[in-house]
């Protein structure tokens, strides 16, 4: 395994799940619980890209492991969606967002960062 493509894969899942708790507060406030969820879920999509072994091109490596990985949190932004979506638009926008991180945590681990899987 590679050390270096396991460290900035979590790296990038620690930026993301920031990024992400930003843009999902906007104005308001949120639940410790629920910046940790999706905090947590963006870390583990970069810690999971950055252990994988699944032979693959990247391109479709990260926003497989950002769906497989999303599925949970997604289910669980149902729970309590804002009053301007519904639950099952919250469940399909948070499974998109979980395949994007997946994606910009690939690329920059492997394009930029050019750490490929062993």
């Amino acid at each position: 395994m590679s050390y270096k493509r396991l460290y900035i894969a979590s790296l990038m899942g620690v930026l993301s799940g920031v990024v992400c708790v930003l843009l999902a507060c906007g104005d308001g406030y949120l639940m410790l619980k629920v910046v940790a969820g999706i905090f947590t879920g963006r870390f583990l999509i970069g810690f999971v890209i950055g252990i994988s072994a699944w032979k693959m091109h990247w391109a479709l490596h990260g926003p497989l492991m950002g769906l497989i990985i999303g599925v949970p949190g997604a289910l669980g932004a149902m729970m309590s969606p804002p009053p301007q979506f519904t639950k099952w638009e919250m469940f399909f926008m948070s499974l998109l967002m979980g395949v994007l991180y997946g994606f910009v945590i690939e690329l920059v681990t492997s394009v930029f960062f050019k750490a490929r899987q062993i």
